[in-house]
Parts: structure tokens; sequence; C-alpha cells
């Protein structure tokens, strides 16, 4: 009996290690759940790569961003969603996008897309612009800001632990952009009234900002839309380039029409100094060196076309046969 005992006791404890053994075990698998939740990235799908770029800036290594248009060598304009868009707005938790018509096929995604718990930011919201205005949004230099707020606010709704990092981060980015604010105004300084023109309204919202004198508006809506430029507002355009009314010629490298191409090559033949402007970050930059990049292009084609002065004077010359 004392034998049957012992063996009794001793059964008990094995058990009761064994239940010891499977608690703890089960401590470490929540643990470990616990730990890896906490080092989950926030999935953010944005629309386009400036925008990503933002986000990335702003959620460092907490956030794990997919842009979808961020080919600078394709024209934004022709883009076609697929399925595997689709499946990535499916899991993300924040999504961003410009909004206004400009990227129509996010809000039909989104719409079809069972995502639940997911935070949208659309900049054209944020700015108070829709349908039928400028769409390029990103070349305000008021857009940026009210973005990155959101963004960062959306990120402490999702991840409310790493709030000061985030905090950091906004006031990190909000400095960043200081530098562009200078150049705007550098620029706006000297060449305020300067007339210029160009084959799509894709830079206009930073000429605004200069303060620059933009002629062929309807030529350029005309283009923007994939509509024909009338006759009147074809030869308005040309007779600006041959006749040196415009001190500048800024052009959309990532939209190559016809008639494009035909103002591009007018202008070097005219001598009309000519800048480059893309609708797609360039890989390799940050939206701040991208931004500044431009600027520098724009300064550069600016004081090659003579000083502030004489371009003013052939603004003032040419104000009779100003087209919109």
């Amino acid at each position: 009996m004392k034998k049957l005992g012992s063996m009794l006791n001793g059964a008990q404890r094995a058990l009761k290690l064994s239940r010891y053994v499977a608690i703890g075990a089960a401590a470490v698998l929540a643990f470990s759940h616990d730990a890896l939740a906490a080092d989950a990235k926030i999935p953010v799908v944005a629309a386009e790569n400036f925008y990503g770029d933002v986000v990335q800036q702003l959620g460092g290594d907490r956030v794990d961003v997919t842009s979808i248009l961020s080919n600078p060598d394709q024209d934004p304009h022709l883009f076609e969603a697929s399925p595997k868009t689709a499946r990535a707005l499916q899991h993300a938790s924040l999504v961003v996008y410009n909004g206004a018509d400009y990227d129509p096929w996010m809000a039909k995604l989104l719409a079809a897309s069972k995502g639940t718990n997911r935070t949208t930011i659309v900049a054209a919201e944020l700015t108070g612009k829709k349908g039928g205005d400028n769409p390029h949004l990103w070349y305000d230099p008021a857009t940026m800001p009210k973005v990155a707020r959101a963004v960062s606010a959306a990120l402490v709704a999702a991840d409310p632990a790493h709030k000061s990092a985030y905090d950091a981060n906004l006031a990190k980015f909000l400095d960043s952009l200081k530098p562009i604010d200078a150049r705007v105004a550098d620029l706006h300084g000297r060449y305020a009234g300067v007339p210029v023109t160009a084959t799509e309204p894709v830079f206009g919202y930073m000429s605004d900002a200069v303060g620059l004198s933009m002629r062929n508006l309807r030529f350029q809506l005309a283009t923007m839309n994939d509509t024909e430029a009338s006759a009147t507002d074809i030869a308005a355009f040309e007779r600006d380039l041959r006749e040196k009314r415009v001190r500048v010629l800024i052009y959309n490298s990532q939209a190559t029409e016809a008639l494009t191409k035909r103002m591009l090559k007018l202008a070097q033949q005219s001598k009309v100094p000519t800048m480059s402007v893309t609708e797609t970050e360039p890989a390799g930059k940050t939206y701040q060196t991208w931004m500044l990049t431009q600027l520098d292009a724009l300064s550069t084609a600016l004081a090659s076309s003579g000083d502030a002065g004489g371009a003013n004077a052939a603004a003032a010359s040419g104000a009779k046969g100003k087209t919109p």
C-alpha cells in the first residue's frame, strides 16, 4: 500500500508539473503573439509614390508602404488597376490617394474592396478641391503639410504606443519643407509676373505660388483631358513661342502626345528655354528633393531667358494679345 501511495503521489506531481509546463507554454505563446502584434507594421497603400514617400517618412519602420503609381517614365493617365492592386487595398489599414478625378480607379477599387477598419485620406478633400479643378495637388506648397498631419493622426490612432515617434517624425517632416517655401519666396521676389506657358497644368499650382503669369490655359486643359485643342488655341500657343512672348515653356515629360512634341520642338527652334516636369516622383529622390530640383530647373530656365525686368516688359507689351 505504501508503494502504491508513493506511486500515486508521483503521478500527481507529474500531472501538476505537466500543468505548469502547459501553462508556461501558453504564456510563452501568448507573449510571443503580443510581441509579434507589437512589432507588426501598419500596411499602407498610396495611389501615388510621392504620397507613399511622405507616409514612409512619417511612419519609419512602423509602416509597410505600397505605392501604386511609381514609374516616372509612364503616363499616369493611362494606368489600369490590376488584381494585385485590389489585393493590396484589401489588406491596407491606411490608404492615401489624390482625388479630384486624378485617380478615379481608386474610389472604384475601394468601393469593391472588403477591407474593414480602414482609414482613407484623400488629398483633394483636405485641400477643398473637386473634379474639374487642377488635380496636380502635390505641386501646391500648401498640400503636403495637410496630408502629413492627416497621415500622422491616422498612424497615431492605429498605433498609439508609438505616438511620440510619430509626433517627432511629423515635426521633422514639416521642418524639411521650409527650404521649399524659401525657394518659392525667392523666385517670387525675382520673377513674379513673368509670362510663361505649359503644355499641361501639371506645374500650375507651383507656378502660381511663384507668381508667374501662365498663358494658354485652354490648350493645357485640352491636353490634360485628352481632348482636341481648338485651332485658335493652338495658333495662340505657337505665336507665343515664335514671338517669344513667354520666357519659359514647361512641359510634362510623361505625356508625349504629338502636339506636345510639336510645341516643345517649336520652343527649341525659337530659343525659348524649356523645363521638364513629371507627375511621378523620380527614383532616388524624396518629395522634398524632387520639389527643390524642379524649382532649381525653373530658376535656371527663367535666368537663361533674361532678367525679370525684361520679362516683365515683354509681359506688358504682350498684354493686348494675352490668351486665357
